[in-house]
């Protein structure tokens, strides 16, 4: 038995109880007993989902394992983290599937729900045995980290996907357009002569994809959206009843291309940071209900890699640990808190047809407390994560987790 005291829900000033039961929540305001913790007035809310996170497990672990990665998922408030396939080797074994969720699950973190890769090896030439993947415990099924390349692949993809009830998520991008482009095609790339990705690789797929989407009838997320154009696609493609959802990282709404006027490489990112029109389009998405929900692509590097040069160096940046405060300090003003945990929790839940989590009685415990109103300084040397470091450096951010649960047990607590 475990009770929260001194907690608020959100938008409320009423301090209450609750209470946690084998697991599961028992109830509030019921009479105080067993262990006890004291809240000192954080709002509650379920536990964050997050979608889109690369822990790089099996084999290079030297960026992140499952330990570090789920520890600091749970320190960002993440109950659910689903972790990408493009490991070594890939995830696209049942076995491997079973050994990950079997070994986070003796971690006492967030809890992992694996993807699995599409195709076998993510070659994009033959599809992997998506019936036996999912038996064993896959979320979903994605080639992330590399681009489907072959349409009549995807379509098979997501016709057997659909049959088994399971989504296919992709990362959208033509890469013959994107070519070695490694920011944002623009202004910015030409000052810095920096070969450029155009906009038009992630809206051109993004129209091909829902295509296929629309011809099969089959589940298509798409990840990591960038562009306003490529937001617009999926906003008439759903008027029309086309079952296509996306997710929009935080990166991408906070930082554009002129962040690589310093040729640091810690702001290469696929796809890459755009301009603030697009960042500008895609809050609107948000608060339009166009974007589903957000996700970080929480993608660790070692601080070698990413201090090569703009050519070399690989794209991603790891921030799951700050996802919440990023958007609560920038953005809570205008999106709301209501709308803002539903962009974290209830929306990815949705994508991948998971029930929406509540804290009714009877619902699993997987709860976060926040402080909205503490402000503290990102320190990256402070991360559960490996990659120790950060765009966000230094600056000052409120929403800050202080408690994360996952199945009535604590997965994080702030010292």
């Amino acid at each position: 038995m475990l009770t929260l005291t001194n907690i608020r829900r959100p938008n409320s000033a009423q301090s209450e109880t609750l209470t946690i039961e084998n697991g599961l929540i028992k109830g509030w305001n019921l009479p105080v007993e067993g262990e006890v913790i004291d809240g000192k007035g954080a709002t509650v809310a379920p536990a964050l989902i997050e979608l889109h996170a690369h822990l790089r497990e099996p084999g290079q672990e030297v960026k992140e394992d499952l330990q570090s990665g789920l520890a600091a998922a749970a320190a960002g408030g993440y109950g659910t983290v689903v972790s990408m396939p493009n490991t070594v080797p890939v995830v696209d074994d049942p076995a491997i599937v079973r050994a990950l969720i079997e070994k986070a699950n003796g971690l006492g973190f967030a809890r992992l729900r694996p993807a699995a890769a599409l195709s076998k090896g993510q070659q994009g030439k033959q599809l992997a045995e998506l019936s036996l993947l999912k038996n064993a415990g896959a979320a979903v099924f994605t080639d992330d980290g590399r681009t489907n390349e072959d349409a009549r692949l995807l379509r098979l993809g997501l016709e057997y996907a659909h049959s088994l009830g399971m989504v296919v998520s992709v990362h959208a991008e033509d890469a013959t357009l994107r070519a070695d482009g490694v920011m944002n095609e623009g202004p910015v790339s030409e000052a810095l002569g920096l070969p450029g990705n155009p906009a038009a690789a992630e809206s051109a797929r993004v129209a091909r994809d829902i295509e296929i989407s629309a011809f099969t009838g089959g589940r298509l997320h798409i990840q990591h959206l960038s562009t306003a154009r490529a937001l617009d696609l999926v906003r008439e493609a759903k008027s029309r009843g086309v079952p296509v959802t996306c997710e929009v990282c935080p990166h991408h709404l906070t930082l554009t291309d002129e962040a690589l006027r310093g040729f640091d490489a810690v702001y290469k990112v696929a796809p890459p940071l755009r301009t603030q029109a697009d960042a500008d389009h895609l809050l609107l998405g948000l608060l339009d209900g166009s974007v589903d929900c957000l996700a970080t692509d929480h993608a660790p590097h070692t601080r070698a890699e990413k201090e090569q040069d703009m050519l070399a160096a690989p794209s991603g940046i790891a921030y799951i640990e700050l996802a919440f405060p990023l958007m609560w300090t920038r953005f809570g003003e205008r999106l709301g808190l209501e709308k803002l945990l539903h962009l974290f929790t209830a929306g990815p839940a949705g994508v991948l047809g998971w029930t929406a989590p509540t804290l009714e009685p009877g619902q699993p415990a997987d709860v976060v407390l926040l402080d909205l109103e503490t402000v503290r300084k990102v320190e990256p040397q402070t991360f559960k994560s490996k990659a120790k470091f950060t765009p966000w450096a230094g600056e000052e951010l409120r929403g800050w987790p202080v408690l994360t649960l996952v199945g009535g047990q604590v997965a994080y607590q702030r010292d």
